[in-house]
């Protein structure tokens, strides 16, 4: 006697409609599918990193409406008429590197390179939601990214140094 459940029917898909790096956006989605894997899988945007898929280690951190989130748990239905920047969208009109992102070169903030976009965004965030004051600040608001690699001193280093620059 075969005891297996049937299978149960996919859910049906759901139109989304929003703009990433501020350029519309439109795709039908499972609803149960993470904005990470609709930014990669779908829109072929890559600097977003699939890191522990837990929301642990920030590898997928990007803004959603100007707010840090981590994509692998944010369900892409979220996001529908909102705005998302992820890593490839704060580079300059010209594509020259946002400060950031060259402080981080400069002060040696990165290695392997795998964490980096999650960092640089939850960089940005941590710059333009004022917690900057202090080494200790700027790691408090670092802690939900891990770099394995350990370029702590050097990522904490440059969102000092961009901060002090552009007077967040």
């Amino acid at each position: 006697m075969d005891n297996a459940l049937p299978a149960a029917p996919a859910p049906a898909a759901v139109d989304l409609a929003f703009t990433v790096n501020g350029n519309p956006a439109r795709v039908a989605v499972d609803p149960r599918e993470s904005l990470l894997d609709v930014l990669r899988e779908r829109l072929d945007l890559t600097g977003t990193k699939k890191g522990c898929d837990h929301g642990q280690c920030g590898a997928c951190t990007v803004h959603v409406d100007g707010r840090r989130v981590v994509s692998c748990l944010t369900a892409a239905v979220q996001v529908n008429g909102r705005a998302v920047t992820t890593i490839e969208g704060v580079e300059g009109p010209d594509g020259e590197l946002h400060p950031l992102q060259q402080a981080f070169i400069d002060h040696d903030a990165l290695q392997c390179g795998y964490c980096t976009p999650g960092q640089v965004m939850s960089g940005l965030a941590c710059m333009a939601e004022g917690h900057t004051r202090d080494d200790a600040e700027i790691r408090e608001y670092m802690s939900g990214n891990l770099c394995r690699c350990g370029a702590y001193v050097g990522i904490v280093a440059a969102i000092r140094e961009t901060a002090r620059r552009t007077g967040h």
